[in-house]
């Protein structure tokens, strides 16, 4: 591939991937509430790879061409932020104590929502395990349906391709979306990380933190709805 389109499609992709969105608002909320980012952040690089995946064998191209599709995935994004927004103002994160009697920031799942799930009183590590592919699901929906994403893997990657480049056009497109795939790993992780100094540093925050993301969420998620609505009045 031409190494100058790849430079412009890197920082293209940084600068979209800089941009808070409902990635950012998710992944803040994991880095104060979560005793590991792991799985959030899993779920978000996971959601987006089937995307690239998708991109790469053509579907990208299919879906481009019908408007209707990205609409009802932008709707089903909205009501899925505004979901989530809604259960953490509901359910903000607490101080809860963690192995060894120090003190961290985490929900821990009661013995009422064990039972509800099915997970044996008294069993933490499968609790744990729960947990774990609960939140990288939920990443999965966050960016596996988010607007920002789809624009940038469906409309914006096709643009950086050389149709008369020695490489295929779906190696180039899985290539490029490999790219932005590791500028989210990347600015993902210092979004969460710095989330977790702040509530490290002041504990006090973390509740107001919690509020904010929330209500971005529900912010972001109302703000879809109004653009799509916006457009279909405007056709």
């Amino acid at each position: 591939m031409d190494v100058q389109l790849l430079v412009a499609c890197s920082v293209m992709m940084t600068l979209m991937v800089l941009l808070p969105g409902p990635d950012w608002a998710y992944l803040i909320a994991a880095g104060m509430t979560e005793r590991s980012i792991l799985p959030s952040l899993v779920g978000i690089l996971v959601g987006y790879l089937v995307v690239v995946t998708a991109v790469a064998v053509g579907v990208g191209a299919a879906v481009a061409a019908l408007p209707w599709v990205i609409v009802a995935l932008t709707l089903t994004a909205a009501a899925y932020l505004l979901h989530l927004g809604v259960q953490v103002l509901r359910k903000p994160p607490v101080l809860a104590a963690v192995a060894g009697g120090a003190s961290g920031v985490g929900i821990g799942i009661g013995d009422a929502d064990a039972a509800a799930v099915g997970i044996p009183d008294g069993d933490p590590h499968a609790a744990s395990a729960r947990r774990f592919w609960a939140r990288l699901a939920q990443g999965a929906g966050v960016s596996g349906l988010n607007p920002k994403g789809l624009l940038v893997l469906v409309v914006l990657l096709p643009q950086f391709t050389d149709a008369s480049g020695a490489w295929p056009m779906p190696v180039q497109l899985a290539v490029l979306g490999l790219i932005f795939v590791g500028s989210c790993a990347l600015v993902y992780t210092g979004v969460a990380l710095g989330a977790r100094t702040v509530v490290r540093f002041r504990p006090s925050a973390m509740r107001w933190v919690s509020r904010v993301s929330g209500a971005a969420m529900i912010v972001l998620g109302l703000v879809l709805v109004v653009e799509q609505v916006a457009h279909a009045v405007a056709a």
